[in-house]
């Protein structure tokens, strides 16, 4: 339930934003559409001041020539190769293809005048929105075979410092060919554009056949110039081969390298043994010392001896133990049974004793053939160490002899691979040099349009359109943007929580005047927003409806004096007797709007010149209202309105009167109204549509709450009819039938 209560107010808040886009639109709606229309106007003036430029276009297969043998070529194709077609494209675009191009087709004699004429450097009308409208509008549609418009900024430069006519028309076309690849194949567009389609077709098919020959006068000058620079090379290769073959056989009878090479394979085998035979020694040797120093360390105590791995894992040695330990158990078990003299038990402990015996023999052997087994490791470490010294100074003496042949003969061999290749490249060079690396092959040539590819007018009308709209709608929404003026009902009561009693439509009617409009048309939507007004004041209070109102606003001619006197009239309607007490004694209105005299009023009576508040009123032409004029401007307005006198008067007034309506200054400007709001029962405050900003409210109101005012409403004033919200509209189109459109006007 809480979640569907949050998506619905998240629904109305969204269409809220909706409806004040779509507000802020309608009543900028003409601004826009005058913006799109210029800018459509612009667009319509450059595309069609723009002269028709011809495209044709080739097609081309350019791919890898892979045959004749050139394993390595195919090798390097089987890779992927991104700069391949990059680097074909750039050479189609090169100046020299564009060169060839002029020089075959003779584009700088027989159609000069296709490239040059004086038009091309005139002004165009259009460049400045071109310039201005490029980045949004696709307008960069130039003439690239002509001097003023096909040229880039680099080939325009280029174009200053070429010397002849076939320079400057090569770099023409240069920068107005146009070179794509067609999607996932290997064919490649070829466009060119010029004001002539005949030109534009037979400058595209000769730039293929230039390209042709570009590549194959590039094979051929490399190919030239390969050959002559391998041959002088394979010549002084083959000098150097005879002469180190040479001088190698020569060495080989001096030093008899045969033998030496035999010898030179038997000797690191021997070496190689004898270190493998001196290694086993060492661990040997290392293994038998270890135990000799046991046995040292042991000394002639038995049981240490027997401890020693050697000893503790011999056979003989396991037998006697266990037979000495029989031979124990039976002595223990006959001591049970006889006395240790008897003849049993002798010749039971001499068994023991023999195999003791034994046992100690054998330790004595196991002992010395140990001492003699580490003697002749040690001597055979000895001798194999002479071996292997004796071995290396054979070696050594062999290597250094042998090395001078391997210097000699890995000379040979560099020279012999350096001589093969270079006449295997001779060799490869000629059976290729009338071949080509790139296959080109023309699948469509291009023909002369009969349409001009540019400038697009259907595209570019629409795109001025679409910006023509997309800037006017930013404009407005930028005014909008920079505007904090009141404009709408809505916005006054979410941001002040302030109920607004109406809103007063704008009088575009000048030769009619807003104090006499709502007398002279009682049904008009003006006189019945003042109806609405008077429903809202005598609702605006709980208990009963309030009687004396102050009516003020925040600055200067937003309609408070034509606001009191319009009031007035709509609450006498219903026979209510309605007085106006003109408070404003700075700038008083109200005597002229009424039509009495001001000679003497609210000023003589608070300042106690007159006595009797009756003199003060005046009567109107209509019987319901009187008024109190404010009398001779008086030089402290503040103190006089503050005074008990006024107090005393609005008790007065107030049980004679049904309505007594004050008419008082600005907030922003004087404190009279500040001091005249804590005396009555309410305070409306007008404001004007469109002038009275958000800063003077916010301020205005701050005062008024500040000095304990009770504010009944606001009257929204003035209002155009395109910021009028939606209500606002259906109540007015109901209302002006049979009558004119108006709205407030007000002259304060």
């Amino acid at each position: 339930m809480y979640t569907d209560e949050l998506l619905e107010e998240f629904q109305q808040e969204k269409e809220h934003y909706l409806r004040d886009y779509l507000s802020i639109l309608l009543n900028r709606k003409g601004l826009i559409v005058t913006i799109a229309a210029l800018c459509f106007l612009f667009t319509v003036l450059s595309t069609f001041s723009k002269t028709p430029i011809y495209t044709a276009t080739t097609k081309v297969l350019i791919e890898k020539n892979l045959t004749g043998g050139n394993l390595e070529g195919l090798r390097m194709y089987m890779f992927y190769d991104p700069e391949f077609m990059a680097t074909q494209f750039e050479l189609i675009r090169s100046y020299h293809v564009a060169h060839r191009v002029v020089e075959a087709l003779s584009l700088d004699t027989r159609h000069k005048d296709a490239f040059f004429h004086s038009s091309r450097f005139s002004f165009s009308p259009s460049g400045l929105f071109n310039k201005l409208f490029s980045f949004f509008i696709n307008t960069n549609e130039t003439s690239p075979g002509t001097v003023s418009e096909g040229a880039s900024s680099g080939a325009t430069s280029h174009l200053q410092t070429a010397k002849t006519d076939a320079d400057r028309i090569a770099i023409m076309i240069q920068a107005g060919l146009t070179v794509a690849p067609v999607k996932d194949t290997k064919i490649v567009r070829i466009s060119y554009s010029h004001e002539d389609p005949a030109i534009a077709a037979m400058v595209a098919n000769a730039v293929v056949q230039a390209y042709i020959d570009e590549t194959l006068d590039m094979k051929t000058s490399l190919t030239r110039y390969s050959l002559h620079w391998m041959t002088g090379k394979a010549e002084e290769e083959r000098k150097k081969l005879e002469s180190s073959e040479k001088a190698l056989q020569k060495y080989m009878r001096d030093n008899d390298i045969v033998t030496v090479e035999n010898k030179l394979a038997i000797y690191p085998q021997k070496l190689s043994q004898f270190s493998s035979e001196l290694s086993s020694a060492q661990a040997k040797v290392k293994e038998l010392e270890a135990i000799y120093h046991q046995i040292e360390k042991a000394g002639n105590k038995s049981s240490l001896i027997e401890t020693i791995p050697l000893f503790a894992g011999n056979d003989v040695l396991q037998n006697l133990r266990e037979r000495i330990y029989a031979a124990e158990q039976n002595i223990r078990e006959l001591s049970k049974k006889f006395g240790y003299k008897h003849p049993t038990i002798i010749q039971a402990k001499a068994e023991k004793k023999l195999l003791l015996k034994e046992k100690k023999a054998e330790l004595t052997r196991i002992i010395d053939s140990t001492k003699n087994a580490y003697e002749l490791a040690r001597t055979r470490i000895t001798d194999l160490r002479q071996l292997i010294a004796t071995t290396k100074n054979e070696i050594q003496d062999m290597n250094d002899r042998f090395i001078q042949y391997t210097i000699m003969k890995r000379e040979v061999e560099l020279n012999r691979s350096v001589y093969d290749a270079l006449a295997t490249s001779i060799k490869k060079e000629n059976v290729t040099a009338q071949s080509q690396d790139i296959k080109i092959w023309v699948t469509a040539k291009a023909q002369p349009p009969r349409t001009p590819s540019r400038p697009n007018k259907k595209k570019a009308l629409f795109q001025g359109l679409i910006f023509g709209l997309f800037a006017g709608v930013s404009f407005a929404f930028f005014l909008e943007y920079l505007d904090n003026t009141v404009k709408s009902e809505r916005k006054i009561e979410e941001r002040y929580n302030l109920s607004v009693l109406g809103s007063v439509e704008d009088l575009t009617d000048k030769n009619r005047s807003i104090e006499t409009y709502i007398q002279e048309n009682p049904l008009s939507p003006i006189a019945e927003s003042y109806r609405l007004i008077r429903s809202g004041l005598l609702l605006s209070s709980p208990d009963h409806p309030p009687r004396t109102i102050l009516v003020t606003s925040m600055m200067q001619q937003e309609g408070k004096t034509t606001t009191t006197g319009n009031l007035a009239h709509i609450l006498s309607q219903n026979r209510k007797s309605v007085l106006i007490i003109d408070c404003d004694m700075r700038r008083p209105r109200q005597h002229s709007l009424f039509g009495v005299s001001n000679t003497y009023g609210l000023s003589n009576y608070l300042s106690g010149n007159i006595d009797d508040q009756q003199t003060l009123i005046q009567k109107t032409e209509n019987d319901e209202i009187c008024i109190i004029p404010s009398g001779p401007v008086p030089p402290n307005p503040a103190e006089l309105l503050s005074s008990n006198n006024m107090i005393t008067l609005l008790r007065e007034e107030k049980q004679q009167f049904d309505f007594v309506l004050l008419d008082s200054p600005p907030v922003q400007q004087v404190t009279d109204s500040l001091m005249l709001g804590q005396l009555v029962d309410g305070t409306l405050i007008v404001v004007r549509a469109g002038k009275t900003t958000y800063d003077m409210l916010d301020s205005g109101l701050k005062k008024l709450n500040d000095s304990k005012t009770h504010i009944l409403g606001v009257i929204l004033n003035r209002l155009k009819m395109k910021n009028a919200d939606r209500g606002y509209y259906g109540y007015y189109s109901y209302y002006s039938k049979g009558n004119a459109s108006a709205a407030f006007h007000d002259k304060t």
